[in-house]
């Protein structure tokens, strides 16, 4: 028998620790390569780090919430004689992988003391159960093996809903009176990407002082056009919302106010403006907010800018999306859909110095020439930096966003230069 000392995976450039969210393996338990064992979050991205060798777990280090540097022992296992010199290949430099594929690994085998082992037969290896960290950890506390629930999400993936239906027919029926016994309060550790949200969010709004801007949008004739254009879409295309309506005519508008496409270097003192406009969409997830980037928005058409979103928000949603993907925004849109309400004060995505944000639409009575008449309209909630951008300039910002979204046909036509 032998020991294989699994170190915390260099997961990125500039990553010098993890956090701990969850431990999917412990002491006792016989794993087998490639099955989960821990799932970890840095900075930038949320990873699930898979076993790289069979053996049985001897320990662990890190509770969750707790954090562990790169190259710091995180796992022992003691291995059988047959596996040792496969631990002793996979303890081999490898060169580092991206978040959607496993993280690059390093380990050393030891010897140790003869011990009793459960069997594993070799090259059995686990199968890869494919959902999300959050459904994963639902599942651990209800006590639901992963392996047994019906997946109806693509390719098979366990969706909410899945896990619900599993979890649910073990709930036996409670009268009040016992669904009241015991503790009448539940402690929630504030790990992983809900801990990175909130220090990020505390961060912006102790750092920036905010200027906020909310404006009345008449989208009658956007609406229109949105409608038309879904009509007379190819089949099979998705249906076009207002968000990549609101991308076009915003990268239209930054031609004028390159200000607002702005990322701030606080530790150099320098705003660093950009000719690409790199459009972050909040997109809300199972485990939170993410802002997947559409990258080089200004060079892309109408439909590519609505395919791309669709794309982004479905990998952050299920925990695909890569940290390339999450990160280099110059300026970023957020929507609340339907639940968009009248106003909102959106909070600025550091180092951004400014975000728009879409409420919700809908027909109210207004006064047009003289007559009431109904309209369809929606708020534009903004925030800017105002250490940077002059309320003056943000106020026309947003109404020259305005002045095309309501003339939505003007999106498309280039802008006449002077000669």
């Amino acid at each position: 028998m032998s020991q294989y000392i699994f170190k915390m995976p260099d997961l990125g450039e500039g990553t010098v620790d993890a956090e701990i969210v969850a431990w999917h393996a412990k002491p006792g338990d016989q794993v087998t390569e490639d099955q989960l064992i821990v799932e970890v979050m840095t900075d930038k991205a949320a990873v699930e780090v898979p076993a790289p060798v069979s053996g049985r777990v001897l320990s662990v280090t890190g509770a969750p919430g707790e954090k562990v540097a790169v190259g710091s022992p995180l796992i022992v296992f003691e291995l059988s004689d047959d596996s040792a010199a496969h631990a002793h290949a996979a303890a081999a430099p490898a060169p580092a992988a991206a978040q959607a594929a496993a993280p690059k690994t390093a380990g050393v085998a030891a010897p140790a003391a003869a011990a009793p082992s459960a069997a594993v037969a070799p090259g059995t290896r686990a199968a890869r159960v494919m959902t999300s960290p959050a459904n994963r950890r639902r599942a651990h506390e209800a006590g639901v093996d992963l392996a047994t629930v019906a997946g109806s999400g693509p390719g098979g993936r366990i969706v909410r809903s899945d896990l619900e239906a599993a979890i649910a027919p073990s709930a036996s029926p409670k009268s009040a009176a016992e669904a009241m016994a015991g503790p009448q309060t539940t402690e929630i550790k504030v790990i992983g990407l809900r801990r990175l949200i909130a220090e990020r969010m505390s961060e912006a709004k102790r750092n920036i002082p905010h200027f906020a801007y909310v404006e009345e949008v008449d989208v009658t004739e956007l609406e229109s056009l949105r409608q038309h254009l879904n009509l007379s879409a190819p089949k099979g295309t998705g249906s076009l919302s207002y968000l990549p309506l609101v991308v076009m005519a915003l990268i239209r508008v930054l031609e004028s106010f390159p200000q607002c496409n702005v990322l701030y270097d606080a530790a150099r003192g320098v705003l660093v403006r950009h000719r690409a406009v790199h459009v972050g969409i909040a997109t809300q997830t199972p485990d939170g907010l993410k802002v997947p980037v559409v990258r080089n928005a200004q060079v892309l058409g109408l439909w590519e800018i609505a395919a791309e979103i669709r794309r982004l928000a479905e990998r952050a949603r299920s925990n695909k999306a890569t940290r390339e993907e999450l990160v280099g925004s110059t300026i970023t849109v957020t929507s609340l859909g339907k639940l968009g309400g009248i106003a909102s004060t959106p909070i600025i995505n550091a180092p951004e110095v400014a975000i728009i944000g879409l409420n919700k639409a809908v027909e109210r009575p207004v006064v047009q020439h003289g007559a009431v008449v109904v309209r369809r309209i929606m708020n534009l909630s903004s925030s800017f930096d105002h250490r940077f951008v002059d309320g003056y300039d943000a106020a026309a910002m947003i109404q020259a966003l305005k002045e095309f979204l309501e003339h939505p046909a003007t999106i498309f036509i280039p802008t006449v230069k002077s000669p």
